[in-house]
Formats: C-alpha cells, sequence, structure tokens
C-alpha cells in the first residue's frame, strides 16, 4: 500500500508518517507546534517535485486536523506515499455519544502514568491541554481541531446547566479560548495544564469559585461548554 519516499517529496501527495514525529511553527524547527502519531497523513507545502537536502525544513499540513508546520529534514526518512487518500470519518450523534466513555478513559489512563505538561504536545505521556483533548478523541475515531479556540469553534455550544460528560469545557480572555478540559460531570473535568497556573500536567479540578485555588484560577477564566456533534472533516 505505501512507497519509500527517499529524498524527493512531491507536493499534493499524502504522505503516512512511520513513526511519531515532532511538527515545529517554523522553519527554525525550535517551537513545537504539534505531533504526528505513527499512521498520520500529511501533505507537503511545496512546489511539485521539489528536492530537499540534509539541511532543508519542510512545510507540511497535516490531513486530519488541516493543521500546518514544519518537520525536519530528517524527518523524510519516516514518510511513506499513501496510496489510498485519507478519508475523514463520518459519525452520527448517537455514534459519537456511544464513544464518549472510551474517550474519558482515555484522558483518566494519560493521567495515571508519569506525564508532564508539553506545549505541542498531542503524543503521549506528555500534552498540552488541547493535544490530550485530540488524542482522546482520535483514540476512538473522532477528530478534533488542534487548537482550544479551534475546538471552541468547532463544538456546539451549549449552557454549563446541560453539560454531559464528554463535552469540552473552555477557558480564556474574553476573546479567545486559551484552554481547555473534558468535562466529566458533577463540576469536574480533565485537563493537561501548565506550571504557572496548573499541575503541569493532567489532574481533574472542580468548575467552582471556592475549590482548589488552581479550579478557582480556571473557574475564573471559565468561557463556556461545548458538545462534539461531528468529526473534523478532511482538507479538501
Amino acid at each position: 500500500m505505501f512507497q519509500s519516499v527517499a529524498t524527493s517529496l512531491t507536493a499534493n501527495v499524502q504522505y503516512q508518517c512511520r513513526i511519531h514525529l515532532d511538527i515545529y511553527d517554523s522553519p527554525a524547527l525550535e517551537r513545537l507546534a504539534t505531533q504526528a502519531a505513527a499512521g498520520r497523513r500529511l501533505w507537503i507545502e511545496a512546489q511539485p517535485n521539489a528536492s530537499f537536502d540534509s539541511t532543508t525544513a519542510i512545510a507540511i499540513r497535516l490531513c486530519e486536523d488541516d493543521y500546518p508546520g514544519w518537520i525536519g529534514p530528517e524527518a523524510v526518512e519516516q514518510l511513506d506515499i499513501a496510496e489510498v487518500p485519507y478519508q475523514s470519518p463520518s459519525w452520527s450523534a448517537a455514534e459519537i455519544q456511544a464513544k464518549i466513555p472510551a474517550a474519558i478513559a482515555f484522558t483518566k489512563a494519560a493521567m495515571s502514568q508519569p506525564n508532564h505538561y508539553l506545549w505541542g504536545g498531542t503524543v503521549g505521556p506528555n500534552y498540552d491541554c488541547s493535544g490530550l483533548m485530540q488524542a482522546a478523541f482520535a483514540s476512538v475515531g473522532i477528530w478534533l481541531p488542534r487548537d482550544a479556540y479551534q475546538q471552541e469553534g468547532f463544538t456546539e455550544s451549549i449552557a454549563l446547566a446541560d453539560a454531559e460528560p464528554g463535552d469540552l469545557v473552555f477557558f480564556g480572555p474574553a476573546h479567545k479560548a486559551t484552554h481547555v478540559g473534558l468535562y466529566l460531570g458533577n463540576g469536574e473535568y480533565i485537563h493537561s495544564s501548565g506550571k504557572d497556573q496548573g499541575h503541569n500536567g493532567i489532574a481533574i479540578d472542580v468548575l467552582s469559585a471556592t475549590g482548589t485555588p488552581i479550579s478557582q484560577t480556571y473557574f475564573a477564566q471559565f468561557r463556556g461548554v461545548g458538545r462534539i456533534t461531528s468529526s473534523y472533516p478532511r482538507r479538501p
């Protein structure tokens, strides 16, 4: 099904990752933007039939969430040409609801492992907030956009009083969601939070102004609840 890539890449062709790959936010390859788990698909954002040497950073776009980034030249040897194009899964609302318990179980299993907060992390054991959400739902075949603000825009907004386990809870300033967690019920949510105002890893907090200091800090930034009703569409 796959052909080896070697050192020649082609735009408008899908490639599949042979191993987990780090994806960076610039050609300097200094700051992690996201990660691509083994098996994920990507496009090369380059001129057709471009040739790459050992010093060339490569612009790519992941197929499942349409997320852009850069990979190092050493990653080329870890790509295979995918002869069958990626197709976005299509789930009904009832099918998605049936998958919620397994997605929740994924986050709790991730919490049980030694972990720390990793900006750009979407491959265990270390995640950022939206990376944990994306990985949890991808584990059951449901794709979400990559970043918290994108996930907020993708989900169906509902009232906190109507929140159910498996909904996403969003936090941040008035203009943009900057943090996300997975609602567990009874006011609790699980999330991966950073060092400055969080746990430096995955933990459970409560939506309350009278909870722990960390819970209070996030509750003061609470923006709303979003329900997942579909899987993210593939790139046109």
